[in-house]
């Protein structure tokens, strides 16, 4: 589990407060990259676009469209944001793949962090456009009086439990990922080192095909944090 450790990059010793760390690096490149494409990629705005533009354009189309058809009317004021939360765990997925590098989004600090700013942003907007009324979001109305009080408690806990299972969901995907992919590199290297080469053709397949498979769930994770996010902005916005 080395590959998870979190080392700062000058000074050595412990991590401290301020210090510059290999997921300090790894986010600022993800950060540089999104802005290499979303910025630089699009600044000629050609009528044929390049490929970079192209890629920015689908980029953006396809969270447009999950906004849109996901949160509904009146949510496109939030559509920067939830680009935003996107993009960021898309590259810093992605970008953990490459064989050397560090995955932030595989500790629950990044991720938990993301997802308890989601968490503030919903509840925040909910009483904003609804006042107190957005409590009754949490009442259901159409239940029978003596199983309300039951519904309202398993709404409460439901609701306060969003951002423990929104962070988890993504963090423990990239970090059991990872950790498979190195069990396999293992075993390869073993069987290597054993003399046993025509073997290592096994665990070498299943290292070709769970990279693969880890690159959809980079990007499988990153979709389904924003459409949860989309979600939770929905309930925020419409309550129902």
């Amino acid at each position: 589990m080395d590959q998870f450790v979190i080392k700062p990059l000058f000074g050595g010793g412990e991590v401290q407060l301020l210090s510059i760390t290999n997921s300090t690096l790894w986010m600022a490149i993800s950060v540089l990259a999104i802005t290499a494409l979303t910025v630089w990629g699009t600044s000629g705005r050609a009528l044929v676009p390049t490929r970079v533009q192209s890629v920015a354009e689908l980029l953006y189309g396809f969270v447009r469209q999950m906004v849109e058809e996901v949160a509904g009317e009146g949510s496109m004021k939030y559509f920067p944001y939830i680009f935003t939360l996107f993009a960021f765990i898309l590259f810093s997925n992605m970008l953990g793949m490459i064989p050397g590098s560090f995955t932030p989004t595989a500790h629950i600090a990044v991720t938990a962090t993301l997802a308890l700013a989601v968490f503030i942003t919903v509840t925040v907007i909910g009483f904003l456009r609804h006042g107190t009324h957005f409590l009754t979001f949490f009442w259901p109305k159409e239940a029978p009086g003596w199983l309300r009080p039951v519904l309202c408690v398993i709404e409460l806990i439901s609701y306060f439990v969003r951002p423990v299972s929104h962070s988890i969901r993504l963090g423990a995907n990239m970090l059991a990922g990872h950790a498979v992919l190195k069990v396999f590199a293992g075993l390869f290297a073993m069987v290597i080192a054993g003399g046993l080469g025509p073997m290592a053709v096994v665990p070498l397949a299943a290292m070709v095909g769970l990279t693969a498979f880890e690159f959809l769930v980079a990007f499988i994770q990153a979709y389904v944090f924003a459409i949860l996010t989309c979600v939770y902005l929905h309930d925020a916005l419409h309550m129902h």
